[in-house]
């Protein structure tokens, strides 16, 4: 089964055109941070990474939900206990929630401990008559827009390795120490309900939660998955110099991993199938996502799993959907009709953040919660049109109360952008959205489940 990942070395992407990488002022430099690199510890451990992949094939069998979450794009300075733990805390709610409404597993993956680069549509940036590298994220340059903080530093990927191996330290601490007790996660919600200004709408569920948890200790119930979670790292494999340095050989199988993180994706701008990180991403065990948006074929995405996933191993591949809410119920149907009818054995998300972003006449890059919700709601549509499985969530959020998304139960307006936006790419959504989208997903997939042996609507239709 295994055959097609030792046939070539894992630097066989070095022969293929690398699209998004910065431009390094100093080879050396960075053939030097890179070697260091390749002496560090592991992040994750290979094992760790096999049984993500093994949750994630119980996901393609309809028996578990994923739900992926974090930064857009993390940075150095955010790397603290409080911001790390509010993270966390707004998942593990959103997860809790989850996980009644659809009575399987939800497997919780973080866009956390690295996802510190970002691709950019443009290498550079003008402001002023000023131009200068674009920002690509902490990893290599700086948001300060001055020469000295736009310029590729390849010591930052060794600044990203610290940042992440604290992260991770601080996530085990957090899970393992309590922090993912299931009463307490429980008790944050309510608090949720009682002081949104939605609240109201979710006290059904919630108090159907409560009514659960009662139910189990009055009956001695009290197992240990109450107490703790699994929880697992992921980022998109850009810089594939820092990569490549944490591709190890397991000693259990012979087999490459990259032990930066136990999920990679590919990006919408770096999945050509030609290209070096489809090829990189080949040659390692890890799990693997790859986003799709709207210009995908059915085509492309079958070469994809032909490339990723020859053996078609359930929970290898995860195709993660960027389709925008006006597009999803047009152009998901056939790529989902198609890759089912081929045999392979993918998990589908639903990333409706990139796909939903507008310039707010202030200047802030933005989205509407409406648009989010939207795309989401169609997402179920389509698989249930289709009788799939409607996979999981992929979203941009953070714990902290920020104006970067206009909308939701807790309304931020438009003209409210400006006293809390904080992001240094693309806008997330603050807790109280975060928790609103999570109960009304809990609300689509009862839906869905109540309904899955009726006809489901003319995608058509619904559009």
């Amino acid at each position: 089964m295994h055959a097609e990942h030792t046939v070539m070395s894992p630097d066989s992407w070095r022969r293929l055109p690398a699209a998004q990488q910065p431009d390094w002022p100093d080879p050396e430099a960075l053939r030097a941070v890179v070697a260091e690199l390749s002496d560090y510890p592991p992040l994750v451990f290979a094992g760790e990474c096999d049984q993500l992949r093994s949750r994630l094939a119980q996901v393609t069998r309809g028996e578990a939900f994923v739900l992926q979450g974090g930064d857009c794009a993390e940075t150095f300075r955010e790397v603290t206990a409080e911001k790390v733990r509010d993270k966390i805390k707004t998942l593990l709610q959103m997860a809790a929630v989850l996980t009644y409404a659809t009575s399987v597993p939800v497997v919780k993956i973080g866009r956390i401990a690295g996802q510190y680069s970002k691709p950019r549509s443009k290498p550079t940036e003008v402001r002023g008559g000023v131009e200068l590298p674009v920002y690509r994220g902490d990893s290599v340059n700086g948001l300060e827009f001055t020469p000295e903080s736009r310029r590729p530093d390849p010591e930052r990927l060794k600044r990203m390795y610290h940042a992440s191996a604290a992260t991770l330290n601080l996530i085990r601490a957090f899970i393992t120490g309590g922090y993912a007790d299931l009463r307490q996660v429980h008790e944050w919600n309510r608090d949720f309900v009682a002081s949104s200004p939605i609240g109201e709408r979710y006290e059904d569920l919630a108090g159907a939660i409560d009514d659960a948890l009662t139910f189990l200790a009055a009956c001695g119930a009290d197992p240990g998955e109450f107490h703790s979670a699994e929880f697992y790292s992921s980022h998109e494999a850009l810089l594939l110099d820092y990569e490549a340095a944490f591709t190890r050989t397991d000693s259990r199988t012979a087999l490459p991993y990259d032990v930066s993180a136990h999920m990679i994706w590919i990006g919408e701008r770096t999945r050509r199938l030609d290209g070096a990180h489809v090829e990189f991403a080949a040659r390692v065990r890890n799990p693997i996502g790859v986003k799709l948006g709207p210009g995908v074929s059915a085509d492309e995405a079958l070469a994809l799993i032909d490339r990723l996933d020859p053996a078609r191993e359930p929970g290898r591949l995860t195709f993660i959907t960027r389709m925008g809410h006006d597009k999803v119920r047009d152009v998901l149907p056939g790529l989902v009709e198609k890759v089912t009818a081929s045999g392979a054995q993918v998990v589908w998300l639903c990333d409706p953040m990139h796909g939903n972003t507008f310039e707010a006449p202030s200047g802030h890059k933005t989205r509407r919660f409406d648009d989010v919700l939207d795309e989401v709601r169609g997402f179920f549509e389509v698989h249930r049109a289709l009788a799939t499985h409607p996979g999981g969530i992929h979203i941009e959020l953070t714990g902290e109360d920020v104006t970067e998304c206009v909308g939701g139960g807790d309304h931020v307006a438009v003209s409210d952008l400006h006293q809390r936006y904080r992001t240094a790419c693309d806008p997330r959504l603050n807790r109280y959205q975060s928790l609103d989208l999570a109960f009304q997903v809990a609300e689509l997939y009862r839906e869905r489940t109540t309904s899955v042996h009726q006809p489901g609507p003319r995608i058509a239709s619904v559009a």
